[in-house]
């Protein structure tokens, strides 16, 4: 049986104590990982140092930092520090993220994105790795400075999050573990056959990365308030939130549906953007529903070869008492 793991939604809680204690909760009840995404909110290192003191054995995980806002060696001394904090629990979530982050917030241009994590990843691993750096990249260069901690025989794994067969290879080929979102079951047994591509240019086995699905869950015996509250933050991410989900799904067969979405997104019109996502759709991307029907379709992720474990991502419009009922709903499975 594949783990579990447990994306914590920060901007739902009020305080650093509220947060942590959900991740303790998770790990009292079995998850293997928590991990949270940074946008323009609380930063991830800081909270996953409060996460990592407040809890004993639970995993943690960044997803994702982008190399547009923190230099790679920066990347690299904060997994070390994570590492030394957390007692060897951390690993590094990267990922390009969005023109929209990119550009609006950290104020730089959203350029060459996949280069600029392939060098970010190698920069990461060097350091790691001890010894001055010497780096003449097309986008870094680095000349001779050293980390001046010893480094661990094992430093933190690096995982990436990637939607595209290009992006995917380079995490075959260069990282330690895979984070996609919003596939489909076939669309990512298809897309997993460019992880090992990646993995096999690499002369790695494909075995050695973590693939963890990040998977939106609702639970609930209000089935139709459930579903259709994940219908609303399905669509949004499809339609409104950057444009790869949008195209990922889109490529996976769905073009119609995408183009639907993005046309009321266009207008600012919700209720439209959710009429257009079908159920045969919904339950393709999302485990949502009654807690039985929520662990069906989670086993069904868990069951595609490949797949190491399973992100389970709630939803906007839950509150405390929904999430607590879905990890509950989902403990059967730990």
């Amino acid at each position: 049986m594949s783990e579990l793991d447990l994306v914590v939604s920060v901007s739902d809680h009020d305080t650093l104590d509220s947060i942590a204690t959900q991740a303790h909760r998770a790990e009292s009840l079995g998850f293997a990982r928590v991990s949270a995404g940074e946008t323009t909110g609380r930063d991830m290192v800081t909270t996953f140092a409060v996460l990592g003191e407040r809890t004993e054995q639970i995993g943690l995980s960044t997803n994702v930092l982008s190399p547009y806002g923190r230099a790679p060696t920066v990347l690299a001394q904060t997994a070390l520090t994570m590492h030394e904090a957390t007692g060897g629990r951390f690993r590094l979530g990267l990922g390009t993220s969005s023109p929209a982050i990119a550009e609006q917030w950290h104020g730089g241009s959203f350029d060459r994105p996949l280069r600029r994590l392939r060098e970010t990843i190698d920069i990461v691993r060097a350091v790691y790795s001890g010894g001055s750096i010497e780096y003449e990249g097309d986008i870094y260069q680095l000349q001779g400075l050293s980390y001046d901690r010893p480094t661990p025989e094992e430093p933190p794994p690096i995982d990436v999050a990637a939607l595209g067969p290009t992006a995917v290879e380079l995490t075959g080929r260069f990282a330690d573990g895979w984070v996609p979102q919003l596939f489909t079951p076939p669309g990512l047994q298809e897309r997993m056959n460019d992880l090992r591509r990646g993995a096999s240019l690499g002369n790695r086995e494909q075995t050695a990365l973590r693939v963890a699905p990040l998977v939106r869950c609702f639970a609930s015996e209000d089935r139709h308030r459930a579903r259709e509250t994940t219908r609303s933050m399905v669509a949004f991410l499809i339609g409104a939130y950057g444009p790869f989900y949008g195209q990922s799904v889109a490529e996976q067969g769905y073009e119609r549906v995408v183009t639907e979405i993005r046309d009321a997104w266009d207008d600012r019109d919700m209720d439209a953007m959710a009429a257009a996502l079908p159920d045969e759709l919904l339950d393709e991307l999302a485990a949502t529903g009654t807690p039985e029907e929520v662990r069906d379709r989670i086993k069904r992720f868990e069951s595609i070869d490949g797949v190491n474990a399973v992100r389970v991502g709630f939803v906007r419009g839950m509150d405390q008492t929904d999430k607590e009922t879905t990890m509950n709903a989902l403990a059967p499975l730990l």
